[in-house]
Formats: structure tokens, sequence, C-alpha cells
């Protein structure tokens, strides 16, 4: 297919591109007065199409965060009945899958995955690939387990977990690697998930019926859907920004958005200062204005590819965890401030839950701030997200540019 040339591509100010790829992650309206409803809950990662998982702790589990940061305070429990965690009554209706990492996704878009289920030697981890290759019999033998004693851990598996290797983030015994690699192609499931600690069920426990006997769909119509997931939830991006959002090879990312455009269901457009080519999904909305007010974990899909992030709001962000503490710029878990339209600071949070009192451990304005006006709304939303994390008190420590008029709007 040709590309676009520059007389016939739609052109947008990085304002307006600004505000529709905010309207497109579910900011573009106010918070609801009332605590959300799982339905509500459910409808927001609908539109989002993942909800990426990590486990670090300091602060809060981060999937929980991108639901307040466009929900406003909710029940917490909601999340985890939809999303099978936890060990009460489930209604399940989000899955367990690597989608953009380790990610909840609405049900209906696991199918939509199998390409990389059944794609082992491109998409799968080393590991993965030398345990079907080396010891095929034990990934078998760890299914036979699975189907007869599941749900289980992987410490079920009766595997030893090996000595720490330095510079090693993940220490996975052959139990593990097992259960993972049968996740990973889809023959078993997480089941539910206590204290973060996954269980592996079979598929077929865990999924509904419908779902595993839908009709076969081909790699590319997959990935055209997917990218479809994509351009709703980001509203206005480059082909790269499409291609990461569920980890699509590039090639195919490539592929897939010529298609869509040549389908009309994608408009090229360029952006104000964007030195490539951008897409428009065309139902998105174009506020006028955004009134956002919203702490932003690290992993939130509206900042999660870095350079977009600097592209959207000229906001430069990287995570720090894996940096040595006497390295770090801002601080160990960062999360950015985003009032109004623009990211305008970010703080080190960490939640003391014996003390009961949230920690800012460092704050920064972003430069051109207004400094008293960011540090008294960013007072208000840290006031919030301690309530909703049941911690009493808000405690700022001396340290960045923002620090010192935090500690007095919060004082």
């Amino acid at each position: 297919m040709a590309a676009a040339t520059p007389s016939s591509q739609h052109k947008l100010s990085l304002a307006r591109a600004r505000r529709i790829a905010l309207a497109a992650q579910g900011f573009g309206r106010p918070r609801p007065d009332r605590p959300p409803s799982a339905g509500q809950i459910a409808r927001l990662i609908e539109r989002l199409g993942v909800l990426q998982l990590d486990s670090v702790n300091v602060f809060s589990r981060s999937h929980y965060l991108p639901v307040f940061s466009r929900l406003g305070p909710y029940d917490r429990s909601r999340l985890d009945r939809i999303a099978g965690h936890g060990t009460g009554k489930l209604d399940r209706r989000l899955v367990e899958y690597w989608a953009h990492e380790a990610s909840l996704i609405p049900i209906e878009t696991w199918p939509l995955l199998r390409w990389r289920m059944a794609d082992v030697d491109r998409e799968a981890w080393g590991p993965m690939r030398r345990i079907l290759r080396d010891q095929p019999e034990l990934v078998s033998d760890t299914l036979a387990l699975v189907a007869e004693q599941g749900p289980i851990r992987a410490r079920d598996t009766g595997a030893v977990r090996p000595p720490p290797r330095p510079g090693h983030m993940w220490n996975w015994h052959e139990g593990k690697v097992a259960l993972e690699t049968l996740f990973f192609t889809g023959q078993v499931a997480a089941a539910r998930r206590v204290n973060f600690e996954r269980l592996y069920d079979l598929v077929d426990r865990v999924l509904p019926a419908e779902i595993l006997a839908a009709a076969p769909v081909s790699e590319a119509d997959a990935q055209r859907q997917l990218v479809r997931i994509a351009g709703r939830a980001l509203g206005v991006a480059t082909e790269p920004d499409l291609g990461d959002y569920f980890r699509l090879p590039r090639a195919a990312s490539k592929a897939r958005v010529a298609e869509l455009v040549q389908g009309g269901e994608l408009t090229p457009v360029s952006v104000e200062g964007w030195p490539v080519l951008a897409y428009l999904w065309p139902e998105s909305r174009q506020p006028r204005q955004i009134h956002a007010r919203a702490l932003l974990t690290p992993f939130d899909s509206l900042i999660w590819f870095r350079e977009r992030t600097e592209r959207l709001f000229g906001f430069r962000y990287r995570i720090e965890i894996y940096t040595p503490a006497a390295k770090r710029i801002h601080g160990y878990y960062v999360l950015p401030f985003l009032l109004g339209d623009t990211l305008v600071g970010r703080v080190d949070l960490k939640s003391d839950r014996q003390r009961g009192a949230l920690l800012v451990q460092s704050a920064f304005a972003q430069e051109g701030a207004d400094r008293a006006y960011v540090a008294a709304e960013l007072a208000a939303e840290l006031r919030a997200v301690a309530a909703w994390l049941e911690l009493d008190d808000v405690v700022v420590a001396d340290r960045g540019d923002l620090a010192g008029e935090l500690a007095a709007a919060v004082g």
C-alpha cells in the first residue's frame, strides 16, 4: 500500500493529540460520585484492553491503581472477583496471559493470543524453549500433576529452587519453568492468585467452554483485532505504539497497521512535533478540555511505552526499581502525576502499613509547572489514595524540589 502523502493527512496539534489519548484511556470524564460497580470496572478494563500485573508491592499492587486513577476509590475485592483472584465467590470476566507483559485481559481476548501460544520458538523465553527441547517428559508430567491435583502452586511440583544467580531477576526452579511453559502454551491457566502467588489449573477448568470452543482465528486476523483494541485504547498513536500494546512482532505490527489503514479503520495523521506518521482511531472522542487528576503506576497503559510518554507529554520517565540506590535520580517507586492534560510532577511512594502512613519519599515538579498549584492538587490526591489504601496519614520527606510546598499543602 502506498504511504499517505503529507497533503492527504489530517493534522493534529500536540495538545489535541494529548486530549484524544487521555480520553481514549478513560480520563475524559469525571470520576463517578459513588464507588464503581464490578460492571463499571470490567467495562473500563475492556476499554483499556490490558491491565498489566507486577509483583512489586511497596506502594500498592500495580494493577489496582489504573482503576483508581480513572474511577476513584473503589472496593478492590470487586476487581479481585472479576479477575479470579482471592478465595471468595468469583465472577470471572478477566483472565491472565502474556498480553503486554503478564496481564489481565477480558476473557474474550484470550483466543486472539493463540498464535503466541503456538509460536514458542519466536515468542517464548529461552528457559521455556530449552525445557520443551531437553525435558519434554517433565512438562508432560507436570501437566498430569495439574490434571490430578490442580489448582496447584509452583511449590507443589516438588522441585527445589536453585541457588540465587547474580543479575537474574527470576530464580525459577524446573517445576516453575514447566508450569510457566504450560501457561504460555495455553494448556494451563491461572485459576486464581492468593497473596499474589499464581495457582495453575487446566485451562478448561478456568475458561468458559464457549471461549475454548470458539472457531479458530488466523494469526493475521487475530493480530488485526489486537491492533484494533490498541487503536481504540490509545486514540492516536504511531505504528510502534500500536504494536507495543500487545507486544506484536514488529513485522506483524507494520503489516496489520497498513491493512487497517487500507481498510479505512485507522486514519493517517501528522501530529505536531512527532517525527513519524501517526494513526487516529476514527471513533475517538476529541474533547476540548481534560480535567484529570491522577497518580499513575509505572505500568499504566497511558505511560508504559516511554517513547510515547515523551512524545505526548514532554516527560522523560524511567523506572528506577532496578537501579542501585545511589544512582537513582527520583526514587525507587516513582509515580507520575497527571493534572489536567499534563504530567506535572512525580513522587516516590511507599505504604508503611505498620505505621498506617503513606510515605512520600521524594517529590519533584516538572519544569515550568506552577508548583503551588501542583502541590495543592497533589496533596489532595495523596490524601484520597491514602484513604483508599486504609492509611491514616501522609508523610512527606524533604527530598525533591516540590517537597517543601507539598509538605505544607499536606500538613
